[in-house]
């Protein structure tokens, strides 16, 4: 969760710095779902999300480097400078994005969970998708698909109680997202998704459930994101006090990790600040090599974005 966080970190520096075109969003605050959740899956499972993405990539063996050099539209990024922050992809470790437009990767997901049931794998995907989503058309059709055709698929709502901009009271006619799987007979439940024990605990029940009965499964995972919507959100009092984030820091994931390494004596303070600031370290490392690879050729705008099958039919 510490390299994470820093990283994120670094990340917003960079877009201030206007070396990180588009948009981009950081995942401070929620490290402990992603880790959580991905800490407990098969290194051949499958994992997709929206544009909160840079914690899964780098959690599925990205190279974080190349993740960097992604989110800074160079050539040695992951998909060759020309995605961003929001199209992260690592087919080799089964990670398919990194997906910007909100809901539209949710089918894909359970695209993947239906190819795998398909070729009797036991196979689990786990599709990430934020609170505002979980309103798009398109997530209950999924569900449809996934409650008739018993897909191996846990949809995982990461309720961070905001969407984009809308608290969650004022964008649910149901603020208990979870219960949005009854209709279509999937198993459903809430989480806490800021305290990683409690989150990987919760984690391998889930799986284990849909990888063995091979059906899907519903969970609303409740944290808090403790930086704005994207980096260029700079105005969160339209729909949040600074008092509600200092609230919320209380139960800083990493901070709650840290009291109960602290109160089992398995490190000290000191080394705790060893280990930020080795980390920070390595990150730093991480943005330099980064940032000393060169853009994309303007020739090579249209490479890799048709197979060469497309291109010999002429589309």
């Amino acid at each position: 969760m510490l390299f994470i966080r820093h990283f994120e970190e670094k990340c917003n520096q960079v877009y201030r710095m206007g070396k990180a075109g588009g948009y981009l969003h950081v995942y401070i605050g929620m490290e402990a779902t992603a880790v959580g959740w991905l800490s407990m899956l098969r290194k051949d499972d499958y994992v997709i999300t929206a544009y909160r993405d840079h914690a899964q990539a780098l959690l599925m063996g990205n190279d974080p480097v190349a993740v960097m050099a992604e989110i800074m539209g160079r050539r040695g990024g992951t998909s060759k400078g020309k995605g961003g922050s929001m199209h992260l992809y690592d087919i080799p470790h089964n990670f398919f994005g990194g997906w910007g437009i909100v809901g539209g990767h949710i089918p894909l997901g359970a695209g993947l969970a239906f190819a795998s049931k398909y070729k009797g794998e036991d196979r689990v995907t786990l599709n990430f998708l934020g609170d505002g989503a979980s309103n798009a058309g398109v997530f209950y059709e999924t569900l449809n698909m996934a409650g008739l055709w018993d897909l191996p698929c846990i949809f995982l709502i990461e309720n961070n109680e905001f969407a984009m901009g809308t608290r969650l009271e004022y964008h649910a006619a149901n603020v208990e997202l979870h219960r949005k799987g009854y209709p279509f007979g999937i198993r459903h439940e809430r989480m806490d998704g800021m305290d990683v024990l409690a989150v990987r605990k919760a984690a391998r029940r889930i799986i284990d459930y849909v990888r063995n009965e091979q059906r899907p499964y519903l969970v609303e995972v409740m944290n808090y994101r403790f930086a704005g919507h994207g980096a260029a959100d700079n105005d969160q009092s339209l729909y949040r006090t600074p008092d509600e984030v200092e609230a919320a820091k209380a139960r800083d994931p990493i901070k709650l990790l840290e009291n109960v390494i602290l109160a089992q004596r398995v490190l000290t303070p000191e080394q705790i600040e060893a280990i930020h600031s080795e980390i920070e370290d390595q990150v730093q490392e991480i943005y330099e090599k980064a940032d000393a690879m060169p853009f994309p050729d303007p020739e090579e705008v249209y490479d890799n974005v048709y197979t060469d099958m497309e291109v010999e039919k002429g589309h």
